[in-house]
């Protein structure tokens, strides 16, 4: 297995790094930029004792290529959170141009950023009109949320040092402030290959992890969140209730679906949650987006401008139909939980605002626990037989 599959490019360890055992087989780089096309970039901002967020970009079809629709569909799961583009989503099925994630009183500065952007890189693309996709959660625990710290020029600077390969995780980009279940993570991401008709597809996730209570963490089937004897400095200091936060969770393939399917995709995002323990905190933002690379091409955003006489034309999609899904449903479900834990074991303690700080996840204690839990399981297993 390539050496990526189990650490970071910096050599933070993943999932599998630390032997989680996890179903499926993952692409490559166990990233969303397994997706031809997909190209991921950071930003990320940590300054003195108050700044700890940033933001992550994600081009759908490439930095040169922002301008062809990709057909979408969106789910959300609990809407204390804000993922801009969304109502041009459901009613058309598409959406052009980059993604920005970063924290909730930015997610305006992500909108903007991205027009900045386009305009600068990409002109003709913004003479009549763009909605951009910009998303949000929460990083008032670490970081100074209200001092503007994210600009136009650091959205700008995400989407242009976005690349393919293998990505960094836990805090970095939009995730640098972001805690989940009680310790410290934020990025995260992870793939799988489905094989259909003789051609193998990639199905990808990122996630911007910030949700759960810490008793919820569920980790190969194993309560860790209450196993786990670890401080949890945010049951005290955290001005918000527990398992606030949020969660955005982007899912990319390449295999050719309609918008239906693409929003059944995202669906599928909420049982890969679940398998991490979560039950869905009322003061979470758990909102999903899921796209398709494929039909290249193939939709029309709008109609011509007046200027223009064009003929009439017909859009046309190919997809996969409905009832070959379901192994891409598991591998959004797989890569989901693989993503958020990523998120997790890539982290390291961190202190940030008013002396605010929070845990990484125990790699070893939770290596003990998987040994452990693994050892009880073969016993019992002997003994029944």
């Amino acid at each position: 297995m390539p050496h990526f599959h189990h650490n970071t490019p910096s050599g933070n360890p993943r999932a599998r790094g630390l032997g989680i055992p996890l179903d499926g087989s993952p692409g490559p780089y166990n990233a969303i930029t397994d997706v031809p096309g997909v190209e991921v970039g950071y930003c990320t901002l940590v300054r003195g004792d108050e700044v700890r967020t940033g933001v992550t970009a994600i081009h759908p079809r490439g930095a040169a290529n922002p301008g062809d629709p990709v057909v979408a569909g969106f789910h959300n799961q609990n809407g204390n959170g804000e993922m801009t583009g969304v109502s041009w989503i459901q009613e058309s099925g598409v959406f052009s141009g980059p993604i920005a994630i970063t924290n909730t009183h930015a997610v305006g500065i992500g909108h903007a950023g991205i027009l900045t952007w386009m305009q600068r890189r990409h002109p003709a693309l913004t003479e009549t009109w763009l909605l951009p996709v910009a998303a949000e959660t929460w990083d008032g625990y670490l970081n100074d949320s209200n001092g503007h710290h994210v600009t136009e020029e650091s959205v700008v600077e995400a989407l242009d040092s976005a690349r393919n390969g293998p990505l960094e995780e836990g805090s970095v980009g939009g995730g640098t402030g972001m805690t989940c279940y009680e310790f410290k993570a934020g990025s995260g991401t992870a793939s799988r290959v489905v094989n259909y008709g003789g051609r193998d597809y990639a199905v990808g996730v990122f996630v911007q992890a910030n949700f759960g209570s810490r008793e919820e963490l569920i980790i190969a089937g194993i309560p860790m969140g209450r196993l786990l004897d670890v401080e949890n400095p945010m049951a005290k200091s955290s001005p918000m209730p527990s398992g606030s936060g949020s969660i955005i969770a982007i899912v990319a393939t390449d295999a050719p679906l309609m918008p239906p399917q693409c929003q059944a995709l995202a669906r599928r995002v909420t049982l890969g949650l679940a398998r991490t323990g979560t039950t869905g905190s009322h003061f979470s933002g758990d909102l999903f987006l899921a796209f398709s690379t494929a039909n290249a091409g193939g939709v029309t955003v709008g109609a011509p401008v007046r200027s223009q006489a064009l003929p009439p034309r017909y859009d046309s999609l190919t997809f996969i139909p409905w009832g070959y899904l379901n192994p891409f449903y598991a591998a959004v479900v797989q890569a989901v939980e693989e993503a958020v834990l990523n998120s997790l074991t890539a982290s390291e303690t961190m202190v940030g605002r008013d002396g605010h700080w929070v845990p990484g996840l125990p790699r070893r204690e939770v290596q003990r626990l998987l040994q452990q839990w693994h050892s009880l399981s073969v016993r019992e297993s002997d003994r029944r037989r």
